[in-house]
């Protein structure tokens, strides 16, 4: 997903599935407008990808309930 100009959107489809119960999260990311993918084979490189490719917008803390409908 190479950024070609600055833009204030981002669309792209998560999938995120296990091999079995214990494994980590594995994820690909395909690029809504050019179909690129890219796979991650854990989150916390997943979250470095998208905090790249939003300029590192700050994620919330872990203090947050998660609700984005609260407040």
């Amino acid at each position: 997903m190479k950024k070609e100009t600055t833009s204030n959107y981002l669309a792209c489809l998560l999938r995120l599935w296990r091999e079995n119960g214990n494994s980590p999260w594995r994820v690909t990311v395909e690029d809504a407008s050019t179909g690129e993918r890219r796979g991650f084979a854990d989150l916390k490189t997943l979250f470095a990808f998208l905090e790249k490719q939003t300029g590192g917008i700050l994620l919330p803390s872990e203090d947050d309930s998660g609700d984005l409908n609260s407040g």
